[in-house]
């Protein structure tokens, strides 16, 4: 009997090492339908000291994209305001998500609440025939992205009782509490606030032709216009309703459409429409840039002073140089707060899947 065994081992040994097959990839997939691994976060409650909200009262109302490409930098940033908030039980997250993006809304949903299950939000779609044939070729093809422009749609996407909003890009993370950025004045009827760079070379940001136009160009003659970024940008969305900005904006993008007037992508129609009018808020807030240009996303250091927002603008990500072995040295602030596990799909190598072969099921190609 011993023998009978000994000898069916070695035909089904010779089996496995001279017929043509493959093991099939396993692939547990974390509750996201997408093949990624994000753990459940720290659950970050109240302090004593905070409000107990009611309706949207005493909410911090902060509006972001979320889509496949950038899902790991929302993940990340969601995870840094959290985690530094005083009353991170009093954020509501309104995520916005693209018609045909990979991951489809309801996929992201899922992952969002596997992952942080005490967060408050709500996921909008975002049509992107809305604004498809407003857009124009820019610098970087990552910058006609539609969901781009969802920042503009703001005030008509979010519920009517929304009236005010923390726009924030999905390539920062927060080292400080939220509600200090929440709490910004606008004053005299200000739209928007955001941190503005008024020594920065404006005429850059414009074509040539922009500028040698005797009527459009005349937009900034009674303005005093500053460079902002619009990755963080505090929103009166009542106001913004009232002055139908959306299509401000937008007559701008079909000017763009026309006579090309600049050159990178969703920025220069807030610049157009705002700059000169923008409640000024603190650098700290937005030490924008640490992505490098456009062109070769090259490492760069912090501005001068206090920091409380760290932004990857620009083309080098901080997951993408991190994952590529040649990160920049402000990245791995970053990567402190990436939950991001890596892909779940495993490649096992012949000898261990030899040992698990009982175990898992296999298929022969």
């Amino acid at each position: 009997m011993r023998f009978i065994l000994y000898a069916a081992a070695l035909l089904l040994l010779h089996f496995l090492l001279t017929a043509s097959f493959c093991l099939a990839i396993r692939t547990t997939v974390g509750g996201d339908g997408l093949g990624f691994r994000f753990p459940e976060a720290p659950y970050y409650r109240n302090g004593v000291e905070c409000p107990v909200s009611s309706g949207d009262r005493n909410l911090v109302q902060v509006a972001m994209t979320l889509d496949f490409e950038y899902l790991r930098g929302s993940i990340a940033a969601v995870h840094s305001v959290v985690r530094h908030a005083s009353c991170p039980e009093n954020i509501f997250f309104h995520f916005i998500a693209a018609e045909f993006d990979p991951a489809s809304p309801r996929v992201l949903s899922k992952l969002v609440r596997s992952t942080f299950p005490s967060l408050n939000f709500r996921i909008y779609i975002f049509r992107e025939d809305t604004v498809i044939n407003l857009i124009s070729s820019s610098i970087r093809q990552a910058l006609e992205n539609p969901l781009n422009y969802a920042r503009n749609y703001l005030g008509d996407m979010l519920d009517i009782q929304v009236g005010r909003v923390i726009y924030l890009d999905s390539d920062l993370v927060l080292v400080d509490d939220i509600l200090k950025l929440w709490n910004t004045t606008l004053t005299n009827s200000r739209v928007i606030g955001a941190p503005e760079y008024c020594h920065a070379n404006f005429n850059k940001y414009f074509t040539a032709g922009f500028w040698s136009d005797p009527v459009i160009s005349r937009v900034f003659r009674s303005r005093k216009p500053c460079y902002f970024n619009t990755g963080v940008m505090v929103m009166d969305l009542v106001r913004w309703r009232e002055g139908n900005y959306r299509k401000r904006i937008e007559n701008w993008m079909e000017i763009q459409r026309k006579k090309k007037i600049y050159e990178l992508g969703s920025l220069p129609p807030y610049l157009l429409v705002f700059a000169g009018n923008v409640e000024g808020i603190d650098h700290r807030w937005n030490q924008h840039g640490l992505g490098g240009d456009n062109i070769r996303g090259s490492c760069r250091s912090l501005h001068p002073g206090p920091v409380s927002l760290l932004h990857w603008s620009g083309k080098g990500k901080p997951w993408v140089r991190l994952d590529g072995g040649s990160p920049c040295p402000l990245d791995h602030i970053w990567e402190s707060y990436d939950l991001y596990k890596g892909n779940l799909i495993k490649h096992q190598s012949f000898p261990s899947a030899f040992a698990n072969f009982f175990e898992y099921p296999s298929y022969l190609f």
